[in-house]
């Protein structure tokens, strides 16, 4: 059923739509009511068509690619391509936004376009499914109370050494959990200087091609990571760390007992 004239009496909606990491030939990670809902839209803004594409078809989607209105929506897009898709929906059009895997506005495009529907009175409706970041919080066994996301490290040097040790600091004095991530070819290598970087008693975490066949998440401390050899290069992954002690933050002095405690303790 085509919407693109729907409604054009009110606004359209816009559906936030989570993608998973990869494709099982079977579908084990979205909702049936998700795919039901996305398979009544035929207008898209999409992070890249290919991807979208690719998406619509492992869903079944009932429209032809040739079909649907196809919109891209990624960091490079000018705003007025950002009013053009706020108008489609005060006319009447519902649409939705498909990222390349997670979820919409969430360490992908799309908060720009959700603001400016929010501004416009436009309904905004996020789709359940697969965001890694929560993933891998819920599989950590880290602080789920306190946690703070951060994109992306700087690149490899100075700046990103000193990024590491500010994390594992804050880390220390707020009990938070710290979850970031890396290029891909370059996990390694992060790996590598988190070990190096962070104390011995910090937990370090890497959640690795979640709701893929072959996730794997491991969580330990750094002094157990010093004794596995690992390979994550090329692989998705998400990387969390948490300090246990305001003890362990890297400069810190380990703070003295008061005097009147020391003297009880030594009776």
């Amino acid at each position: 059923m085509s919407l693109w004239s729907d409604n054009m009496d009110r606004p359209g909606s816009l559906y936030l739509i989570p993608t998973p990491l990869g494709q099982h030939p079977e579908n084990q990670v979205l909702p049936d009511h998700v795919i039901k809902t996305v398979h009544k839209l035929d207008t898209f803004f999409v992070e890249r068509i290919r991807k979208a594409n690719s998406f619509l078809r492992w869903i079944k989607h009932p429209v032809p690619d040739y079909k649907c209105r196809f919109y891209e929506l990624n960091k490079q897009t000018p705003g007025e391509d950002l009013v053009e898709m706020l108008s489609l929906l005060k006319n009447g059009v519902n649409a939705g936004i498909i990222t390349e895997a997670g979820c919409p506005g969430v360490a992908d495009p799309g908060s720009d376009l959700v603001r400016l529907a929010h501004e416009s009175g436009i309904a905004v409706i996020p789709l359940v499914g697969p965001s890694s970041i929560l993933l891998a919080v819920m599989a950590s066994g880290m602080n789920g109370q306190a946690f703070s996301f951060h994109g992306y490290l700087p690149r490899p040097g100075r700046q990103r050494t000193e990024r590491i040790r500010y994390l594992q600091n804050e880390s220390a004095a707020r009990q938070i959990t710290q979850v970031f991530m890396e290029t891909p070819y370059r996990n390694n290598n992060l790996m590598a200087e988190l070990i190096r970087e962070l104390p011995d008693d910090t937990r370090l975490c890497a959640a690795i091609n979640l709701t893929l066949p072959d996730e794997q998440i491991i969580s330990c401390r750094v002094s157990e990571w010093k004794k596995r050899t690992f390979d994550l290069d090329q692989l998705p992954a998400i990387f969390l760390l948490l300090a246990e002690e305001v003890a362990s933050a890297i400069g810190m002095k380990r703070k003295k007992k008061p005097t009147h405690i020391r003297k009880r303790a030594g009776k």
